[in-house]
């Protein structure tokens, strides 16, 4: 019940909130006014007639005294003259000590009348005289019934004061013998008295009818006051958030509605002016937006590249030993073989000089291509791209590539590199450069974290897709090394923030390399305890190419539970 009232007050129009319960407030002040100064005005009047009625019987009490003690009839009628001024007096009975009627006064029906109110006298003599009530008749007309006895007042004489003849004085107590010798009955009418009320209360109405009438004209002339320029500024602000700047309130008021007008009209030309600046703005907007990505893509080739180049200076003693050991076999082949040329004739020359003539070419072949292919590893990792050129690549190859590069460096450390490869790895779209860097940068971090003989793992995993899941591929670098606190895991690919020493870290190894995964759609989950050592796992979709039916799910976990 409750949430439907407030669902009908918040339904209602501003206009409505204000003048409905101002109304009812209005309405019932006056009406409550009204009916107490009815209610007090009916009360005045029927004391007014109580006190009137009081004094009526008190006067025939004294005055019927001598009537009723002679019980004769001219002197009571004598003492019932003093009625004739008193139009409300409906009917007067005197009677004796024995009850019996002396003289009547109008005329009274006593059968079947009803006593309602007692009236509470208010000095002890009527309370104690007087038996007064309001009382109805069969036909519902209101009276008042009074009864007050006679008194016949007998002055007792004593041999002191019997035989004064100076005067009386009023000082002296006179002792006086008070009889009951009768009773007045008195009953007034009430209807001229319900006349006045119920004119009174007529007028009382129609007073509250005007007042409320002229109350609600004016409550309405108030509120249109105030209402009208507030919905002329919501009908404005409609259309100002349609875009039409160009509308204005221009309310002329020198109240606090004319001064939110005049604000609102400053703020209307304020959002036009930066509407205006907004809309040249953004007319060259679109041409800094491809200049400032241009100086962006610049700046994050840059780093990557410069990355590179760190990574590169870092490897450079690793690559130098794998180029001298093919280079230092294939001198000395190419010696040997040229020295046996010189001092054999071809034509003199065996089969078994032959064969290993061709022995010593076959090895300088394979040392020289062991040379080119760290060449082309070296030139492929350090060559400078712009743009994220992904193509289908196995990252088993890439991580061989990069382990060519890192093995001697680790070696020098003390550290044991443990690869475990999972044959059954599926292409996956990538830059395998940018891959390659971020692998070479997390084996590095890895042996720079690691004690000597401990040892890097570098494990891939195939999760094949399976229902609505897409399927997987997945790298862990897991290192035996310091650790990293738990207070500095969420910090650690954040730009320039490093562990290392002073000179040893940049700080933005880290965070290229997340920046490259997250370009390849790759999520990096980090798990670390101080002094056990940490592990990175990187897990890159499978393309939608790779998915299988449920046939070949079932063949790809079968492989890979053997496996």
């Amino acid at each position: 019940m409750k949430s439907r009232i407030l669902g009908f007050v918040k339904a209602q129009s501003l206009r409505m909130k204000l003048v409905l319960p101002v109304s009812l407030i209005l309405i019932s002040t006056i009406i409550g006014f009204s009916l107490y100064t009815n209610k007090k005005q009916s009360d005045s009047f029927h004391r007014e007639m109580e006190s009137t009625g009081e004094t009526i019987i008190r006067m025939l009490s004294s005055t019927a005294e001598l009537g009723v003690v002679l019980e004769s009839p001219y002197e009571l009628e004598n003492a019932l003259k003093i009625l004739e001024p008193f139009e409300n007096v409906q009917y007067v009975e005197i009677t004796n000590s024995d009850e019996q009627v002396l003289i009547t006064y109008g005329e009274w029906d006593s059968t079947n009348v009803q006593f309602q109110d007692k009236i509470e006298g208010d000095d002890l003599q009527s309370k104690k005289h007087c038996k007064d009530y309001y009382i109805q008749n069969e036909l519902g007309q209101n009276f008042i019934l009074m009864t007050y006895p006679v008194f016949y007042k007998e002055e007792i004489l004593d041999r002191e004061t019997l035989g004064l003849t100076g005067g009386v004085n009023d000082n002296d107590n006179t002792n006086f013998n008070i009889e009951e010798i009768g009773e007045v009955k008195l009953i007034l009418s009430l209807e001229n008295l319900q006349k006045a009320i119920s004119t009174d209360r007529n007028a009382a109405i129609f007073l509250t009818i005007i007042v409320t009438i002229f109350a609600l004209i004016i409550l309405s002339f108030l509120v249109n006051f105030i209402i009208e320029p507030i919905k002329k500024m919501v009908d404005v602000t409609t259309q100002i958030s349609k875009g039409d700047l160009e509308q204005k309130l221009n309310i002329d008021r020198q109240d606090e509605i004319g001064q939110l007008a005049l604000t609102f009209d400053q703020m209307v030309e304020s959002l036009k002016a930066s509407r205006d600046e907004i809309e040249d703005y953004n007319k060259t907007l679109e041409e800094k937006i491809v200049e400032r990505t241009v100086e962006l893509e610049e700046a994050q080739s840059q780093l990557v590249q410069s990355e590179k180049l760190g990574a590169i200076g870092q490897l450079a003693a690793g690559v130098a030993h794998e180029l001298n050991n093919p280079l230092g076999g294939i001198l000395g082949y190419a010696q040997f073989t040229l020295e046996k040329l010189k001092k054999n004739v071809p034509e003199n020359t065996t089969a078994k000089e032959m064969n290993s003539y061709v022995k010593y070419l076959t090895d300088i072949e394979k040392q020289a291509r062991r040379c080119k292919n760290i060449v082309q590893n070296l030139l492929r990792f350090s060559r400078s791209s712009k743009t994220t050129e992904l193509s289908g690549i196995n990252l088993n190859s890439i991580i061989d590539d990069t382990c060519t590069f890192v093995e001697h460096q680790l070696h020098m450390n003390q550290i044991l590199l443990k690869v475990n490869l999972d044959d059954k790895l599926p292409e996956i779209q990538a830059n395998a450069g940018q891959l390659q860097q971020v692998f070479t940068n997390l084996i590095i971090n890895a042996m720079h974290a690691s004690p000597p003989d401990s040892e890097i793992q570098v494990i891939t995993r195939f999760s094949p897709p399976l229902g609505e899941f897409d399927g997987t591929v997945e790298v862990q670098i897991i290192d035996q090394g310091k650790g990293i606190p738990k207070e500095n895991l969420k910090k650690i690919f954040e730009p320039f923030f490093t562990t290392k020493e002073v000179g040893k870290g940049t700080g933005l190894g880290l965070s290229v390399s997340y920046g490259i995964l997250k370009e390849h759609g790759a999520e990096v989950k980090v798990d670390s305890k101080v002094d056990k050592g940490t592990c990175f796992t990187i897990t890159f979709p499978l393309q939608k190419s790779y998915k299988t039916t449920d046939t070949n799910t079932e063949e790809y976990i079968d492989k890979f539970n053997k496996s």
